[in-house]
């Protein structure tokens, strides 16, 4: 009995000792990609990323010296290279995107926001994203107190 109470105590141990590296495991950094995975939808990208400054109605906000510029009704967003380029090299306060989504998720967002919050039904192709990145215009000038 005594030797069956050694053999279980130190199974009990092995098991506990291989559950404190399973956890330990889990907090190390891995291998595995470490960037967040985003959606391909239009909408569900603008949900994740996009509406946290531009708010759910597109209609941006301000404050306190801070100017998020509206997307909804926006007449810049006529002319498809525009968007494009700011969510390419960014504007202002906004940041870049062209290292967090990929062309296909970047013309998604931009076709939904043009054709959700404004009339401008043409898509955004994934061409366009490309053709943008290749030619590298300047930036466009923004009025951003819209």
């Amino acid at each position: 009995m005594n030797q069956m109470l050694r053999y279980g105590s130190l199974a009990f141990g092995v098991a506990a000792l291989a559950a404190t590296v399973a956890l330990r495991a889990q907090d190390a950094p891995g291998g595995g990609p470490t960037a967040v995975e985003v959606s391909g939808e239009g909408k569900e990208v603008y949900e994740q990323i996009c509406q946290a400054c531009h708010m759910a109605d597109a209609k941006g906000g301000g404050g306190a010296g801070a100017v998020i510029p509206a997307l909804a009704g926006n007449p810049r967003l006529a002319d498809k290279d525009y968007p494009t380029v700011i969510l390419l090299k960014g504007r202002g306060g906004m940041p870049w995107f062209s290292d967090i989504l990929t062309p296909e998720q970047m013309a998604a967002v931009l076709t939904y926001v043009r054709g959700h919050f404004n009339d401008y039904q043409d898509p955004v192709t994934v061409a366009d994203i490309e053709r943008v990145t290749t030619a590298s215009p300047p930036v466009p000038d923004c009025n951003c107190t819209q």
